[in-house]
């Protein structure tokens, strides 16, 4: 097998698509697609974004935002509400058609068409190497029922979620199981 050396690029695959919903000052709802970001402890999540994105500013003075994981029935939104800033389009949430319910356990939206949604309030703010980085607790996640299987637990299959592709910027969905995490691995012990 041959490789070639690409330099330096942030190709993992992949990447979630993740749906950053908070409220503006007018309390009107702001979501912002990123995929720069994800799990990084049992009940903790990591946001790395530019500090002069709107939803930056607005997790900053509420202390709260949701993560939703957007889905392949919803691409275009999702997509849309990753191209234009909340900082000039002031109604980009409204031009999508989606709805949004207020959280009852942090002080920001819920997408209520996005199958899976993390409601999470800020554990910690942070400014190094790697940018302007929130970390934020997860108080709470909320499902669609529709995504459950027979046991009650979410199953990747129902929930159509999309993937970023940072390769050459394509949304793909997740495909079939091809092993069993703690599991396939037991031939070779």
């Amino acid at each position: 097998m041959m490789k070639k050396d690409l330099g330096v690029k942030a190709f993992l695959f992949p990447m979630p698509v993740l749906m950053i919903a908070t409220y503006n000052d007018d309390d009107s709802v702001n979501v912002m697609n990123m995929a720069w970001g994800g799990v990084c402890g049992d009940n903790m999540v990591a946001l790395n974004i530019s500090e002069d994105h709107k939803t930056a500013k607005n997790i900053k003075k509420r202390q709260a935002f949701t993560i939703s994981v957007a889905d392949k029935d919803h691409v275009v939104e999702a997509d849309y509400l990753g191209i234009d800033s909340g900082n000039k389009v002031s109604n980009k949430f409204e031009k999508t058609g989606l709805t949004a319910i207020k959280s009852t356990r942090v002080d920001a939206p819920i997408v209520e068409e996005f199958p899976v949604t993390l409601e999470c309030k800020v554990a910690e703010i942070n400014h190094d190497a790697g940018g302007f980085r929130v970390i934020g607790e997860i108080v709470n996640t909320m499902v669609d029922e529709k995504t459950l299987d027979e046991n009650g637990k979410v199953d990747p299959t129902k929930l159509n979620a999309i993937l970023f592709d940072t390769f050459q910027y394509g949304y793909y969905t997740i495909g079939e199981k091809v092993g069993q995490a703690w599991n396939s691995g037991k031939k070779l012990k």
